[in-house]
């Protein structure tokens, strides 16, 4: 299989059958009717055949946007099986959709590692060029991440285009970015991704600028690449330190969550496993729920309450993907810090996928890189109507505290709410006291925050006996 033309047109087809009802039965407006216009206005853009979205000047390169029309794709085999291999090329096919691109090929070369100079072979590069004079693609989709050279020597060879995986993961981000933060934070990862890879249209980029850049040029010898490259570092400057002001705020409401000691649950995994789904069965949160890669960017937190009474956060952070681009994760550090600063982390995993548990390695090796690795977790395997019985079970024996459910009927939600409740962090302190009546918020704290065993009205005040967390247990112990 590793040198024949992967068949993607019944998948895609499939999947699009798929994605068209599982929208229809997830998507009800009556539901999700906050979010609506959103979706809409996300599956109204979609690019127009024969129009570039590429800028001519890269002066202007902090505003320039992929061109992705009718792609081909193309993976290096280096490790594991043939259907690894096809599973990461399906993937990237998804990942081309998702960015509005029709995919129209799929090559696959095995070799012990990549080409240093073109990513494949020559004998590959010949057969990449035919396919693309055969199906009139105008681009080039690699999946992996390529260096400056290979993507200017495959370019100069395949006469098209070319894009790696990093680059369309950017794509997509830049698409679906919605908040000032996440525009922020998506813009910095592509600036950081495009500087080491400026080259130029002709000869434009090595003719010296002179005086003719007028006030911020060097001055004379200065190149327009590296005039260029100057602009973009002063814009990444800027950036960095708006998305450390924005993060200040975000850190101000944790302090303050964790001042009050108020456990905190983070949804965490691989991208389009259904977390949005599964944080709005929890929270009624409205949150935006579509059938795409990367639907979720900016992440939303809850307030929810356990059945015992308890106040705990739920949040929904963006998903996670194999080899998710560094310049990402160092972007969005301040996003991610929800899961990384979590008491429980929600793994949620696509039941359905035909290889979850590399979905799952994926996911754990992302939390580990931002410190979460050591967070209690549990594993949530989603679309449990769907998924094959013999993938289930063997999913459920092989982790250790997971759970099957499925987001779209329902089934299992109520055994994965008690799982999560009851691996909340618990107050530890024992207190048995009378509060007077004129210290009503006490009361109230203590039912929000701990767990109480009694509770009795007296002429003093209200005796409780429960248990609390040391800061409020303090609080009391002042009032004697």
């Amino acid at each position: 299989m590793s040198n024949e033309k992967l068949n993607i047109d019944n998948l895609l087809a499939e999947s699009a059958k798929v994605a068209a009802e599982f929208d229809a039965a997830e998507n009800k407006v009556e539901d999700w009717e906050s979010n609506q216009a959103d979706l809409q206005d996300r599956q109204a853009l979609r690019r127009v055949s024969g129009l570039s979205t590429e800028l001519q000047d890269i002066s202007d390169a902090e505003y320039r946007q992929l061109r992705l029309e009718k792609v081909v794709l193309v993976g290096v085999w280096t490790e594991g099986t043939a259907q690894d291999a096809e599973n990461s090329l399906k993937e990237l096919a998804a990942l081309a959709e998702t960015a509005g691109s029709e995919v129209l090929d799929g090559l696959i070369q095995r070799r012990d590692k990549a080409d240093p100079a073109t990513f494949i072979g020559s004998g590959k590069v010949m057969e990449l060029r035919q396919s693309v004079v055969n199906t009139g693609a105008d681009t080039v989709v690699c999946d992996g991440e390529l260096s400056p050279a290979q993507l200017r020597n495959l370019e100069s060879k395949v006469k098209v285009k070319v894009v790696d995986r990093t680059a369309l993961i950017l794509d997509i981000f830049a698409q679906h970015a919605k908040s000032r933060e996440g525009k922020a934070q998506v813009e910095l990862a592509q600036m950081t991704y495009l500087l080491p890879r400026l080259r130029g249209w002709g000869d434009s980029l090595s003719r010296q600028s002179g005086g003719a850049s007028g006030i911020g040029g060097r001055g004379p010898g200065e190149t327009k690449i590296e005039t260029d490259r100057r602009r973009i570092n002063d814009k990444m400057a800027k950036l960095r330190r708006e998305i450390k002001e924005m993060k200040t705020a975000r850190d101000t409401k944790r302090q303050e969550r964790r001042r009050h000691n108020i456990p905190s649950v983070a949804i965490a995994g691989y991208t389009n496993a259904g977390k949005s789904s599964l944080m709005n069965r929890l929270t009624d949160a409205g949150v935006l729920v579509e059938n795409a890669l990367f639907a979720t960017l900016d992440p939303t937190v809850r307030k929810t309450t356990s059945s015992d009474g308890r106040i705990y956060t739920l949040s929904d952070t963006v998903g996670f993907v194999r080899h998710l681009p560094h310049q990402l994760i160092e972007a969005f550090k301040s996003t991610l810090e929800e899961v990384s600063g979590a008491d429980l982390i929600v793994h949620v995993v696509d039941g359905s996928h035909p290889d979850p548990q590399e979905q799952i390695r994926a996911v754990r090796e992302v939390i580990t890189e931002i410190g979460g690795g050591e967070i209690a977790e549990i594993i949530a395997i989603n679309k449990a109507d769907i998924a094959p019985p013999e993938k289930l079970m063997q999913l459920l024996r092989e982790e250790p505290n997971s759970f099957a459910f499925s987001a779209r009927t329902g089934f299992g939600i109520d055994t994965l709410v008690a799982a999560i409740e009851s691996a909340l962090p618990r107050p530890k302190v024992e207190i048995n006291t009378v509060i007077p009546f004129t210290r009503g918020d006490l009361v109230s704290a203590i039912h929000e925050r701990g767990e109480i065993f009694s509770e009795e009205y007296l002429p003093q005040g209200t005796s409780i006996h429960a248990l609390v967390d040391g800061s409020l247990a303090k609080v009391i112990e002042n009032l004697k």
